[in-house]
């Protein structure tokens, strides 16, 4: 299903901006085609060689020095990467067992990971472009300005190799994978939702539709939803005349044959009305980050939940999880939710888009660990802060009164699996978050 030019646009830039082979190929196309546009200048304007001084490259008259050069140069940078991206797999095989198969996404969109890849087979693509100038028939020929480069590449990929090692030492620690995802998911929902909350900001009206949804379209394919082009949906829905819901949320998995939307006066749509329709929807077999809040969340959930586990007890990563995701919670009360009615002309409504609320959000990245650490007192106690935390920067009081509810869930859940200190120390950061709740209801 072929899907429209703005879908396709916006998943070539994430997949541009994120994926493993397409800057690391640019690079390495420049550097390439920088090597052979060189050595081609040189050869019909020898005089670039001359600026070279004898005493960087002596050998101003012997190909075959050039030609060892630029071969042990190139040879020993695709060992080099052989080697270290043979280490960073294993490495990164390690880190998803240890903490959770999904990071891997975090890791291929790392900028640091794909220019050090590109910079090393650039170099080695520099070098054998460059090869072929270098050459004794049928008149020996050097080009001197153009070895200097590959000698000047070979440092400068000596110390990125230097500092992509301290960079992914880094990058495996615990602490930076979970900030990476906290910042990345920060990043889409300043996208969904780019206005600020204002004080005691209603919720949005709920539309009605002038007609009722009776006609089904159904997904063609399987797999996540991972963009909605709702300007596209918007403008297709007027311009037939139609009304529509969609029936999944972005990150929900829609399989073949499934209803994904459900549109009034089926009498309008052909199948290629419908296709059209589809066309605005994304669909593939893994999340992605380009829309789904979600699924930043459900990362340091994974991370959190197999910290606490049996297996591994390791509740401080655990309690670097539960920050994490206050952080994300407080961006989000910060903000306007995200419209769910969209109208086109302003009186008619036309496309209804499904929306994770609140609450549905609070459980999402709570509620599981809350569930599996009713016996460990440090992940519960920094649970309860978590939600004094998010209640102080909470401006609306039915969000707070959430957060007191959820605060009292913890206490009870953990009744009877803690020791009796502990739970006063519970009692008492509840009383912290009942008392600032109180004192923001009288201001």
């Amino acid at each position: 299903m072929a899907k429209s030019l703005p879908v396709l646009f916006r998943s070539a830039l994430y997949a541009f901006r994120g994926g493993f082979l397409i800057r690391p190929f640019v690079i390495a196309l420049t550097l390439g085609a920088a090597g052979a546009v060189l050595s081609s200048l040189e050869e019909q304007t020898p005089a670039i060689g001359s600026f070279v001084p004898e005493v960087l490259f002596p050998s101003h008259a012997d190909p075959q020095v050039a030609q060892a050069i630029l071969t042990d140069i190139a040879t020993s940078i695709m060992t080099v990467v052989a080697i270290v991206f043979a280490i960073l797999l294993m490495t990164l095989t390690l880190a998803s067992t240890q903490f959770s198969p999904r990071i891997l996404i975090s890791f291929i969109r790392d900028r640091v990971t794909q220019w050090t890849l590109g910079v090393f087979l650039g170099t080695f693509c520099y070098c054998i472009a460059a090869l072929p100038a270098a050459r004794s028939l049928p008149y020996p020929f050097v080009p001197v300005a153009t070895v200097m480069g590959a000698m000047l590449l070979a440092p400068v990929c000596v110390g990125w190799l230097i500092y992509f090692i301290h960079h992914i030492s880094n990058a495996i620690s615990v602490n930076h994978i979970v900030d990476r995802i906290r910042r990345e998911t920060e990043l889409v929902i300043d996208e969904v939702m780019p206005d600020q909350r204002r004080p005691l900001q209603l919720d949005e009206a709920v539309g009605a539709f002038p007609e009722k949804l009776e006609f089904l379209i159904a997904s063609r394919q399987s797999g996540y939803i991972r963009v909605v082009d709702i300007e596209r949906l918007r403008s297709l829905a007027n311009a037939y005349r139609v009304c529509l819901r969609l029936e999944r949320r972005v990150g929900h998995f829609v399989p073949e044959g499934v209803t994904l939307m459900k549109v009034s006066r089926g009498d309008r749509i052909t199948e290629e009305r419908a296709l059209q329709l589809l066309a605005a929807i994304d669909i593939g077999p893994a999340r992605t980050m380009q829309q789904d809040v979600e699924f930043g969340i459900v990362q340091i959930v994974d991370i959190a939940l197999r910290a606490i586990s049996p297996a591994v007890n390791d509740p401080t990563t655990a309690i670097s999880c539960v920050d994490q995701l206050s952080c994300i919670l407080i961006r989000w009360v910060g903000r306007a939710p995200p419209r769910r009615y969209f109208y086109d002309p302003p009186h008619v409504l036309r496309v209804v888009i499904p929306r994770i609320n609140f609450n549905g959000l609070l459980d999402l990245a709570f509620e599981q660990i809350r569930h599996y650490s009713v016996a460990d007192a440090a992940v519960s106690l920094r649970l309860m802060r978590a939600l004094g935390d998010i209640a102080s920067t909470a401006g609306e009081p039915t969000i707070r009164l959430r957060l007191l509810d959820r605060g009292k869930q913890l206490i009870a859940g953990c009744a009877g699996h803690l020791q009796e200190g502990d739970l006063e120390r519970l009692r008492q950061r509840l009383s912290v978050l009942e008392s600032g709740i109180a004192m923001e209801d009288q201001i």
